[in-house]
């Protein structure tokens, strides 16, 4: 059996243009992003023969799926990415601070973040735990960054061999054997 992982193709979004910006506006940018248009491109599936596919409901994920693959796309909000938070503050921050503070919020498992890093891994193990149930064949799946990297940990705990990645890129297929 095989698992592919596929990430989202690149939204075109770009980041705020003013250097400080305020949760709110953060807040805006994570909708705007969430609802943007993606840049089609290639995608190498291997040449393998792609049983089922499964693509996260949210509308980069699923678009992306749709060019990928031609057969019966089941789209699925257990494969949405992390969630971001909504803060009540007034700070203005660069976006990078932002990033390193949601990332930090993410791992620690504050209680600010709608869903903590192992959360997230309980969420891709649970994912996999009903595609598996739903069948052998080779499965397709097109998510997101955060969840791919946790299915990658899943994958590899059921005994799968498969690519070492950080964030995984856009569009590129990451394939696991077991």
């Amino acid at each position: 059996m095989k698992v592919g992982l596929v990430r989202h193709y690149k939204v075109k979004k770009d980041y705020p243009p003013q250097f400080l910006i305020s949760a709110q506006e953060l807040e805006q940018w994570f909708a705007e992003y969430d609802e943007s248009d993606i840049e089609l491109g290639q995608t190498d599936l291997g040449g393998i023969e792609w049983n089922r596919c499964y693509a996260s409901d949210m509308p980069r994920a699923a678009r992306t799926a749709k060019h990928i693959y031609d057969g019966t796309i089941m789209h699925w909000n257990m494969l949405r990415e992390v969630p971001p938070p909504s803060f009540r503050t007034k700070v203005r921050l660069p976006l990078m601070m932002w990033a390193v503070l949601l990332k930090t919020l993410w791992f620690k498992a504050s209680r600010s973040m709608p869903e903590s890093m192992n959360d997230t891994r309980k969420r891709a193990d649970a994912a996999l735990d009903e595609i598996f149930r739903q069948g052998d064949g080779n499965v397709l799946i097109v998510s997101h960054a955060a969840l791919m990297m946790a299915m990658r940990k899943a994958l590899l705990a059921r005994g799968f061999r498969g690519p070492k990645f950080g964030t995984p890129e856009n569009g590129k297929l990451y394939l696991f054997e077991n």
